[in-house]
């Protein structure tokens, strides 16, 4: 049985994410994904059995109801050709826009809200209500797949998600141009300069080490992260000071609190201390899409892309 993670508490609480820690600096390069438990999963046959982060589940037919309350698997489900098998989602999945959003809530479900969409399948990325043994009550399907803490684990959900749905061919192909994304992004960025960078979460400021996903990502361009010296990084989400970021001067400043906290350059200059940072003085500071930041499904190679072109400004690629 998977460890169960725990799930993003999402950029726009400004709060830690992500629990956990990930493995910096994994291999991205293009391979096989990883293939779930059981051979009828291999071929999309059912009934089909995938191993998550509630043990093993097994369904018997192809899901036809599905209901998200995972942003992150909402655009999951979509990406591997399983949009239409989709009856609801919750309040925050917002991508695709064709997807069927709803009033249900992925931070506080509600069984009966969820019971009435009569759903054939849920797929949720925490579990902190017991929201899984009270579906199993009812007989209802739960696919648990956390928060990923690494680009593989994020990969291996992807094809889970397409096994359980009848959509295996489809995450197969999605997973492998992941990994080719990714890996020419990691291998086009300039290597002939160290640079330090800082993420924010949110204003307070929180931010994210080496040993978290969102690190990961960073790593892949040889970039040193500021938080990693911060005391109580040990979690991997550290409360900074704005004196410990100002002595730090990074290189580069990502603002993943734009849309949430209407973050930019303009308001950095106003905290004390920050208006000579580095970053800010070279117009280094680059906002970033809030749910890019904080979801680790398909899009996270969108993400990269962003990083790489700034990595590539300042290290003076373009």
């Amino acid at each position: 049985m998977r460890p169960v993670r725990t799930a993003f508490a999402g950029a726009l609480l400004g709060t830690l994410v992500l629990a956990g820690c990930g493995q910096t600096g994994a291999n991205v390069a293009p391979s096989e994904p990883p293939t779930p438990t059981t051979a009828a999963a291999s071929t999309g046959d059912f009934p089909v059995t995938v191993e998550a982060g509630n043990g093993k589940v097994t369904l018997a037919k192809k899901p036809e109801r599905i209901v998200s309350l995972s942003a992150t698997h909402t655009e999951t489900l979509f990406a591997v050709g399983a949009g239409p098998q989709v009856v609801a989602v919750d309040d925050q999945s917002n991508y695709p826009p064709e997807a069927p959003k709803s009033d249900l809530s992925g931070f506080k479900p509600n069984v009966e809200a969820i019971i009435a969409k009569k759903p054939d399948l849920v797929i949720l990325s925490n579990d902190q209500d017991k929201i899984v043994a009270e579906l199993a009550k009812v007989n209802v399907p739960v696919l648990l797949e956390p928060a990923a803490t690494g680009l593989e684990e994020a990969y291996e959900e992807i094809s889970e998600i397409g096994a359980a749905t009848g959509n295996k061919a489809k995450a197969d192909e999605v997973v492998s141009g992941m990994k080719a994304a990714m890996a020419k992004l990691a291998a086009d960025a300039p290597k002939d300069k160290k640079l330090t960078y800082y993420h924010e979460l949110d204003q307070t400021p929180y931010a994210a080490t080496s040993k978290t996903f969102i690190g990961q990502v960073y790593g892949m361009f040889g970039l040193t992260n500021i938080a990693d010296q911060a005391p109580d990084a040990a979690g991997g989400y550290p409360k900074l000071s704005a004196e410990f970021v100002a002595q730090a001067d990074p290189a580069l400043i990502f603002l993943a609190d734009v849309k949430c906290c209407q973050q930019s350059k303009e308001t950095l200059v106003k905290r004390p201390g920050w208006k000579n940072l580095s970053a800010v003085k070279n117009d280094q500071v680059i906002q970033l899409d809030d749910d890019l930041a904080s979801r680790w499904g398909p899009r996270v190679v969108d993400l990269a892309q962003a990083i790489g072109a700034a990595v590539a400004k300042a290290g003076g690629a373009g």
